[in-house]
């Protein structure tokens, strides 16, 4: 297999992309390594998240906490309201805890392991080979959409997604050279985000051109075969927003556990993945005149969520477990908590928290 990696690679040093986590070919020829905390953030952070939403959060994170440590020592909240609006906030809170782990029983310095880096929290099969082959040159086996994509295609194998993962695991790790796995790795994400790509892959371009047994005997976009998706289900809630005459909002934390964990939200039914919550009026937080502001859907990994709005203007006043906030563009509100309060205050977001 010897080959396939020495074009992969030729083809990498001339046209990798320009990433900000990213030590170039160029610069590992000038000693340079790469920066383990970097590589960690960035793939943390790239987990169901595509590369153009990520550059901007990554360099605000390593600009504002440029060391582990710094990161480790930071507030929660500081954290989950720089990582609102990239999802998937289950992440925030595993990236705090690892953060502090790395701290405080490694010293700062992250395990160069497959075994340590899985140890750590937030860090599961994936991730840790990417780690260990992209910051330490382990050569582990690093595969993740793109590379699927280039594997079946390469091989042309029939069997679906997602039982063929097995299969593209064994072909990849036969694949992987023992020297440079980390530019490897990182070449075989290239190649799928930028040549071998769903549709109208620029087969004349790829280095797999004359190794590929699709394009040779097939259509490479029928690649990779998958299994018919079941229906999201839909759920429905209510979300109440509650506002004060100069324009503070009443906001909640969610539980820790669970979907948006730790997040802040305006009062919420109780709708989960799995059932719905209720959607009228009479399931407000407190009495007031509440009027239908309208609805809003978002649309979760595994479920589509309908939310009735409801706006009240109201006197301030003591809510367990609530705080009637300003600068809404500061808290660590997801992006449906977002829809729902821009469906009752359509300017809410560009109030500053010193605007009454």
């Amino acid at each position: 297999m010897d080959h396939f990696s020495y074009d992969l690679l030729t083809w990498y040093d001339r046209h990798h992309r320009d990433l900000p986590w990213r030590t170039g070919p160029g610069d590992r020829l000038k000693g340079e390594r790469a920066d383990p905390y970097h590589v960690w953030l960035s793939e943390i952070m790239l987990q169901q998240t595509t590369v153009q939403a990520v550059k901007a959060y990554y360099e605000k994170f390593l600009a504002r906490w440029p060391r582990v440590e710094d990161l480790a020592a930071a507030e929660t909240d500081e954290v989950m309201a720089a990582w609102a609006g990239l999802g998937y906030y289950a992440r925030a809170r595993n990236l705090k805890k690892c953060a502090e782990t790395v701290a405080r029983e490694h010293g700062g310095v992250f395990p160069d392991t497959l075994e340590g880096l899985k140890a750590l929290p937030g860090i599961g099969d994936y991730t840790a080979a990417a780690i260990a082959a992209i910051a330490f040159d382990r050569p582990e086996t690093v595969v993740d959409g793109n590379v699927e994509r280039v594997v079946t295609r390469l091989f042309a194998i029939e069997t679906p997604l997602p039982a063929a993962k097995p299969e593209i695991r064994s072909w990849t790790a036969k694949l992987t050279p023992r020297e440079r796995p980390g530019d490897f790795a990182q070449a075989m994400m290239d190649l799928g985000a930028t040549i071998c790509t769903p549709k109208r892959p620029a087969c004349a371009l790829c280095p797999f051109r004359a190794h590929c047994l699709a394009l040779a005997n097939d259509d490479p976009e029928r690649f990779p075969l998958k299994m018919p998706k079941a229906a999201r289900p839909v759920r429905r809630g209510a979300a109440f927003v509650a506002e004060t005459p100069d324009g503070r909002v009443l906001l909640r934390t969610r539980p820790e556990a669970g979907l948006l964990g730790g997040m802040a939200e305006p009062p919420t039914t109780g709708w989960t993945a799995r059932q719905d919550g209720e959607t009228g009026s009479d399931a407000a937080p407190f009495a007031a005149e509440w009027s239908h502001a309208g609805e809003i859907t978002h649309v979760f990994t595994h479920f589509e969520l309908r939310l009735s709005v409801w706006h009240a203007l109201t006197s301030e006043r003591p809510i367990e477990g609530g705080r009637w906030e300003s600068g809404l563009g500061e808290k660590a509100l997801p992006s449906v908590m977002k829809k729902a309060i821009s469906k009752a205050i359509p300017d809410a977001f560009k109030r500053r928290s010193h605007d009454r």
